[in-house]
Order: structure tokens, then C-alpha cells, then sequence
């Protein structure tokens, strides 16, 4: 397959904003400082190759996840407002993840991002089963809008009904979502899933470029379109669990991700993949090095980050296919 110049340049951009996470933090350092961390040992190489270097690439793996299970989102229900969060499974990872830890069980090495990563699989099969049995697209939109609802207000119910403000708070600050304190063994175990997922996606990705000609086109195609279906919507499921057991509910990167490189695409949906997640990779990586930079007693969480700048994002978006419907 042939590599586009908007793939070179967007990974040209995410080796920037990497070494920009890696070499910028609350606390600056000299020149000398940069140089003593080239050498092994020493706080400062500590500070930067066991903290700031495993929480960048921690972004970058997460936003990369997103945006690529957002672009295989569009392209699967043809819709420019569909993303993993949209259809319920950010806030199926996000309830495990919070019962975890009204339980009490967060002192257990693994088991939150076990749960959520669970969480996220469980509402992956129940939209694999809806996409192999719900051709239309807009039925599948609205199975996964119910499943976010119901999600949503099983986690409001885990708030009411958390032991301890402790709990509470827990679980509060795992839903804003951060990469801070990130390791690199929270990083490897995360590579699998999210490699996987990015699997299913590439082999699906035949399938959402046969579905821009149609339902009945794709349908006799000779493609296997219902399997195509189910790896789509497991591979996004496995890379938002992924995403969501790392680094906690992150919205509107795998909304505004695809929407930035479309036009570089042509849009094609296969095509977009790969652009996709690298701008979410960009995107969020940016977004944790803003949060650390912006003077304040309490770093920005990056749900919050993504969401103060991914909400005019959303609102631009959902004007511009508003306009598309009516004419």
C-alpha cells in the first residue's frame, strides 16, 4: 500500500509533539540538565525517561487508539458524528472501571484497567451481535446512544451509592481522564490489545470503502460483509478498551481525529485509518503537554483538556452535517 505525503508529515508531527512531551514538564531544565540525562542513572534522567518519556507515549498510544477506532466508526455507519464513545463503549469501560473502584479493589495491581478493558469487550460483542444482525446504520446508532444511556446512569448510580468520598473521588478523577503516573509496564500490557484492535480495523478497512457505494453494492460485492462488520466493531471496541484502561474516559479525539485528515484521504475510509491515528496520537499528546504546562495548583485533568477544546470541534462538526442533511 502505498504511504500518502500526509502520512509522512503527520508522523513527521507526532515525533515532534513526542519530543516535546519528553523534554517539557512543570519543572524546566537547563541545557546542562538535558545533557547529564543522556547519561544513565541521575534524578534528572529519571525524571524524563521514567516519567515524562512512559506518560507521553501513553498519550500518544491512547490518542492513537481513539482516533483510529473513531475513523473505523464513521466509516462502518457512514456517519461523521459516530465514535466509540457515542456508541456506548467509553461508558461501558468507564462503569466496570468505576465499580472496581467503589469496591475497593483499586490497590489491586491490574484490576481497573482489567475491568475496564472488560467493560469495553463486553459492549464490543453486544454491537458485534447488533452489526451482524442491524444492517441499517442509523439502528445501530441508536442500539449504541441506549447502550451509552443505560451505562451512564449505572455509573451515576455507582456515585450514589460509593462507600466513601474516597471512593468518590477515585472514581471521579479516573472518568477525567489522565496519563499521569504512567509506567512502562502500563504501557506494554497495552500494546497488545491496541495492536490487535488495529488489526481487525486494517482488515476491515475493504469493507467501510465498499459500504460508501451502498448497502446493496456491499451486499453483492461477494465481500463478507458481516464478518467485515463484526472485526470493525471489535477492533474499535478492543482499542477504546485499551485506551480507556489507560489512561481513564477521554472524549472527542475519536470524533475530531478523522475530520482532520478526511480531506487528505479523499475521503476514503480505508485510506483514513492510518492518518486517523496518527492525528489522535498528535492530538492527545498535545493536549497532556498543555495540561502540564498551564500554570495551575492542580494539573488539568486531559478529559478535561480534550474536552474544552474537542467541544467547538463537535459543535463545527455537527453544524456542517446538519447543513449536508438539509441540502
Amino acid at each position: 500500500m502505498r504511504i500518502s505525503a500526509q502520512v509522512y508529515m503527520l508522523a513527521v508531527i507526532l515525533l515532534v509533539a513526542i519530543a516535546f512531551g519528553v523534554a517539557l514538564g512543570e519543572t524546566p531544565l537547563t541545557l546542562r540538565q538535558y545533557a547529564e540525562a543522556l547519561r544513565p542513572g541521575g534524578a534528572v534522567g529519571e525524571v524524563i525517561w521514567s516519567i515524562r518519556a512512559p506518560r507521553t507515549c501513553a498519550a500518544a498510544l491512547t490518542g492513537a487508539a481513539l482516533g483510529l477506532s473513531g475513523a473505523v466508526m464513521q466509516g462502518l455507519l457512514r456517519n461523521p458524528l459516530a465514535d466509540p464513545g457515542v456508541l456506548g463503549v467509553s461508558a461501558a469501560a468507564g462503569l466496570m472501571a468505576a465499580v472496581v473502584l467503589a469496591a475497593g479493589l483499586a490497590a489491586v495491581p491490574g484490576a481497573v484497567e482489567l475491568a475496564a478493558l472488560a467493560g469495553a469487550l463486553v459492549a464490543g460483542a453486544a454491537l458485534s451481535l447488533a452489526a451482524a444482525r442491524l444492517q441499517a446504520p442509523e439502528a445501530l446508532i441508536l442500539f449504541g446512544v441506549a447502550l451509552s444511556a443505560f451505562c451512564g446512569a449505572l455509573t451515576a448510580l455507582v456515585f450514589n451509592l460509593s462507600p466513601s468520598p474516597i471512593a468518590t473521588s477515585e472514581i471521579l478523577n479516573w472518568l477525567m481522564g489522565s496519563v499521569a503516573n504512567r509506567s512502562w509496564s502500563d504501557l506494554a500490557w497495552a500494546v497488545g490489545p491496541v495492536a490487535l484492535g488495529a488489526g481487525l480495523s486494517a482488515y476491515a478497512a475493504r469493507g467501510l470503502r465498499m459500504l460508501t457505494l451502498g448497502e446493496e453494492t456491499a451486499r453483492l460485492s461477494g465481500l463478507p460483509m458481516a464478518r467485515l462488520r463484526v472485526a470493525a466493531v471489535a477492533g474499535a471496541a478492543l482499542m477504546t478498551g485499551a485506551a480507556v484502561a489507560l489512561a481513564g474516559v477521554i472524549g472527542f479525539v475519536g470524533l475530531a481525529a478523522p475530520h482532520l485528515v478526511r480531506a487528505g484521504a479523499r475521503d476514503d475510509p480505508a485510506a483514513v485509518l492510518l492518518p486517523s491515528a496518527l492525528a489522535g496520537a498528535i492530538l492527545l499528546t498535545a493536549a497532556d503537554l498543555i495540561g502540564r504546562l498551564i500554570p495551575a495548583e492542580v494539573e488539568l485533568k486531559l478529559g478535561v483538556v480534550t474536552a474544552l477544546f474537542g467541544a467547538p470541534v463537535f459543535a463545527v462538526i455537527a453544524w456542517r452535517a446538519a447543513r449536508s442533511w438539509r441540502g
